[in-house]
């Protein structure tokens, strides 16, 4: 990418980070925020080269994400999608995923997602002082940033990169060694780097469904057939219902 493109991604980073109310050095959660921007994402199994898409419509964002694929790589496909669905003026449906050759756009959503999981202050003051002024970063100091900003090992190794806190051949070296279990060794759970999420649905459309069954606006079985879009089948027993 040019110097002048990645220039506008920054910038567009800064300004979606104020929008969604983040600070340019704080983690994002990204399931709250998915529901803060009342997107509706659902997890499925996908194929290992889909990674997953989002679609814009008037009123309505969607993204379906590959829960076949480690939690960390979920996260940067969620970025990759914010991107499209908040940045990208006039967005084209597509699919994220694949080894083609990549548009500008899919280029600028890609720099976006490192951009806005891992900001450069953010980075920076998760590193121990000593070794920022050192010029050589810990695998210690590696594993923490992956384990706060949620991302994945490599993706940590290319942002170090791209910041010059790491050169290449140190980042080769890192990228070799067996992650879960070094993870495990640092005291970090390895479900980061494992797949997850199977089935998992954020967004309003089960409590619009509910809604429109309350008020007798669908029939049951209408009711029943749109939680079954969302992986629930059936109505389970309650013993007590709130307000």
């Amino acid at each position: 990418m040019t110097p002048s493109l990645l220039n506008y991604v920054e910038s567009r980073v800064s300004r979606f980070r104020q929008f969604a109310g983040l600070s340019n050095t704080e983690a994002v959660n990204l399931k709250s925020l998915l529901l803060k921007l009342n997107v509706l994402t659902v997890y499925r199994p996908l194929s290992k080269s889909f990674s997953g898409m989002s679609l814009k419509g008037s009123d309505k964002k969607f993204m379906l994400v590959n829960s076949n694929e480690s939690r960390g790589r979920q996260h940067f496909t969620i970025a990759h999608e914010l991107y499209h669905l908040f940045v990208e003026e006039n967005p084209a449906p597509h699919k994220c995923g694949g080894n083609e050759k990549k548009s500008e756009s899919e280029q600028c959503a890609d720099a976006f997602a490192h951009m806005f999981l891992m900001p450069a202050d953010g980075m920076r003051q998760m590193i121990p002082a000593e070794e920022l002024k050192a010029g050589c970063v810990s695998l210690a100091s590696v594993f923490r940033l992956e384990h706060y900003f949620g991302v994945s090992h490599q993706s940590v190794l290319n942002r170090l990169v791209d910041l010059g806190l790491l050169s290449r051949k140190e980042r080769d070296s890192l990228a070799n060694i067996p992650v879960k279990k070094t993870s495990r060794e640092y005291g970090y759970d390895s479900a980061l780097y494992e797949p997850g999420n199977h089935g998992l649905v954020i967004g309003d459309f089960g409590e619009k469904a509910r809604k429109l069954f309350e008020e007798e606006k669908i029939s049951e079985g209408h009711y029943l057939e749109l939680l079954h879009k969302i992986g629930i089948d059936g109505i389970e027993d309650e013993d007590s219902a709130g307000c």
